[in-house]
């Protein structure tokens, strides 16, 4: 069979509007380029009250270990207004050896580059190879990521299925192909707290409780935090408030309550927990003291993680450094990735494409890093299974 082309592929992802977490028919159609290559596949739909079902895809070649995973995700953010892109996003096309269009960047150009590197991988070796390759497709890692990664980590648990090591695809450099891989993240949390007083005329505030004394009290102790220095792998932890809300369209009204939400990436000096208890100890303390009420609520998206670099890290970071010149940065800089949720199961990093235009109008990739991409991602499998 002759190997895909990844700019095709590329081409032929894009097309599918797959606005998460709408599959519009593309997990199926990767299904059948898997099929045609030898793969097992299985589409896996999961649904939770409360959030809008998921499809994704697990497709294996091989039965026996190592198992070496590919992980991605086909679903894209929003276009915005398509009046500000050059092209119909969903339409892809190369203008000035870019490839453009809606998941050009993040992610749909890394799958098609890591299918073309196994169908030329495939090609290559006639004979069969020790160990199997598969790769964990979802359509939820722009959106709630509850009915994506984490329920198919959770199925292939279940389903006692080993993975050895996993490569995420992310496009994890910030200018050149090679900069940089991703050994883990920081963890994020969001927090919304509610101070609840008592509503009463300005000009009598002794006969009311003005919650804005506490809420502004608590953001400033909770920002003046210093929650650390760092360390070897981890930028420090940070504090961000996104938003102070208090509903009042009077002048002259002490309003009955304001609310505020705030995002800590925390590193690994720290636990989701060990953060809530000293921020609760803040809120009680403050709220005690104003004889307001506090109520707060956490959302925690993933707890801080490292995979500490091995054998194949460092196979990894030398195939990068030979294909681009460039020797790759170990690094945990950025947001969360669903790697947060494969690392329960298996070791692994992040590698892809330029970020730079990833969620902008006119996303692109360059198509020299997409062959480099292809390039990299064939010469790990062929190293690996050695």
């Amino acid at each position: 069979m002759k190997p895909l082309n990844e700019l095709q592929l590329a081409k032929e992802l894009i097309r599918f509007p797959t606005v998460t977490p709408v599959d519009a028919g593309v997990m199926k159609f990767l299904e059948k380029k898997l099929k045609k290559l030898g793969f097992k596949t299985k589409i896996l739909e999961f649904k939770e009250k409360g959030f809008k079902p998921v499809k994704n895809l697990y497709a294996r070649l091989g039965t026996k270990e190592p198992n070496f995973c590919y992980a991605g995700h086909l679903d894209v953010v929003p276009p915005g207004n398509i009046k500000d892109w050059t092209i119909n996003p969903f339409k892809p096309s190369v203008k000035n050896n870019h490839l453009i269009g809606r998941g050009a960047n993040d992610m749909k150009s890394s799958v098609a580059a890591f299918v073309s590197a196994v169908s030329i991988f495939l090609s290559q070796n006639k004979k069969k190879f020790r160990g199997s390759i598969s790769l964990l497709i979802t359509g939820d890692e722009e959106g709630d990521a509850v009915n994506g990664t984490k329920k198919v980590v959770e199925y292939l648990k279940r389903k006692k299925e080993k993975i050895n090591f996993c490569l995420v695809g992310e496009p994890t450099n910030p200018n050149r192909l090679g900069e940089m891989i991703k050994i883990g993240r920081r963890g994020s949390m969001t927090g919304k707290i509610k101070i609840i007083g008592e509503q009463c005329h300005v000009a009598y505030q002794h006969r009311g409780n003005n919650p804005s004394t506490s809420i502004v009290q608590i953001l400033k102790e909770i920002k003046d935090i210093r929650f650390d220095k760092g360390n070897k792998h981890f930028q420090p932890t940070n504090l961000e408030v996104t938003k102070i809300n208090i509903d009042n369209n009077a002048d002259n009204i002490i309003p009955g309550s304001a609310e505020a939400t705030f995002n800590i990436r925390f590193n690994n000096k720290h636990s989701s927990d060990s953060i809530k208890k000293r921020l609760n100890k803040i809120f009680k303390k403050i709220s005690k003291k104003n004889k307001s009420k506090f109520k707060i609520n956490y959302r925690v998206s993933g707890e801080a993680f490292l995979t500490k670099p091995n054998k194949t890290t460092f196979m990894i970071q030398n195939i990068i450094k030979k294909i681009t010149k460039l020797k790759p940065k170990l690094s945990t800089t950025g947001g969360t990735s669903d790697l947060r949720f494969i690392r329960k199961i298996s070791p692994g990093l992040e590698f892809g494409l330029v970020g730079r235009t990833m969620h902008k109008t006119d996303e692109a990739v360059s198509l020299k890093d997409l062959k480099n991409l292809t390039k990299i991602y064939e010469s790990i499998l062929k190293n690996y299974f050695k």
